[in-house]
């Protein structure tokens, strides 16, 4: 008996994806938009009127210094993308490397991690490089990159152990964190089984997109300057926290926050824009809710997230505009 394939099956997974999609943009973007609308009925009519005194008194030029800092850590991210796409054998110019960054990080702002896509393609286009190399080598820097803000985040808790410590042993118990540990490592276990073994289509295309990166993410671990490559993403992440720690400055209720202060807010902050729309609407909200620890109000912390905020999203979309509208100039030849 033969059994005629289900016609209908590319449409539903084609649907399905569609709706996926549409799900990762549109469910942060309303969190955020809950978050800033809970946040401003829960202050008074004074309170709001407070925020709005922090944008006018604010000391602006922190905001520039720290503008003109996180734009050279864009333009190490260009450089240093260099490196591992030499390591394969190709290359592009550090202009289109850089257009392509900030390209990336404009559109990241409406569909979460395009922007990645976005880079490779824009090389592809450019300079003939094909996409999975290219954008194999991206997603070794987002595995570099988390590995880094993990390393911030241990800096972060070394520097007040006692505190996190007593929190979290408090909010959890010994043994509900050692029961979570195991059935972290046990749902580790079976994600590998299926990934290793199944035979399920899903999987089997998870499997060929893996290989298809790997030489790209496999190229940061042979490239031959990985001392300078390395570098550069020190610079990178340093640019990222003296940005944070330069705005500090545009309040005197925030310029004498401690270290570990700054290094909590900072590393709060980071999860927030990398695991959200750029971290809007949570960003200043969860800012705030860690600068309580450290006796600052919530409407002054409410005001310095939103400066901070506001502040390198305007740098990310000024020089996102500026790249769209140079790249095809530039590359009018190609």
């Amino acid at each position: 008996m033969n059994v005629e394939p289900n016609q209908n099956q590319p449409e539903k997974e084609g649907v399905k994806a569609q709706l996926t999609r549409w799900a990762s943009i549109i469910l942060p973007f309303l969190v955020g938009v809950f978050l800033v609308v809970y946040t401003y009925f829960k202050f008074s009519d004074a309170q709001i009127e407070q925020i709005k005194n922090y944008f006018k008194t604010a000391d602006y030029f922190y905001i520039y210094c720290a503008g003109i800092v996180a734009v050279l850590g864009n333009a190490s991210r260009a450089y240093r993308w260099k490196y591992s796409l030499a390591q394969m054998g190709y290359s592009s110019s550090f202009a289109n490397n850089f257009m392509a960054v900030n390209i990336g990080y404009v559109l990241n702002l409406t569909i979460p991690k395009s922007g990645e896509i976005s880079r490779a393609l824009l090389v592809k286009k450019y300079n003939s490089i094909p996409f999975d190399k290219g954008f194999g080598s991206i997603v070794a820097e987002r595995i570099i990159d988390l590995l880094v803000l993990f390393l911030f985040m241990l800096w972060a808790i070394s520097l007040q152990f006692d505190l996190v410590e007593k929190f979290i042993l408090t909010q959890l118990p010994l043994s509900q964190l050692i029961a979570l540990g195991i059935l972290g490592l046990l749902l580790l276990a079976i994600a590998f089984w299926f990934y290793r073994y199944s035979k399920a289509r899903f999987i089997e295309r998870i499997r060929d997109k893996i290989s298809g990166l790997r030489e790209g993410v496999m190229s940061v671990v042979y490239m031959k300057n990985k001392g300078a490559y390395l570098l550069h993403t020190f610079f990178i992440w340093f640019s990222y926290l003296l940005t944070f720690y330069l705005a500090i400055f545009v309040f005197p209720e925030t310029s004498h926050l401690p270290v570990d202060a700054v290094a909590s807010a900072f590393v709060v902050g980071s999860i927030a824009i990398a695991f959200t729309n750029s971290g809007f609407g949570s960003y200043p909200f969860l800012i705030a809710k860690i600068l309580l620890f450290y006796s600052i109000n919530e409407t002054t912390g409410q005001a310095f997230g939103w400066i901070v905020w506001i502040s390198q999203m305007l740098v990310v979309v000024a020089l996102g505009a500026i790249s769209f509208i140079l790249v095809p100039i530039l590359n009018r030849k190609k």
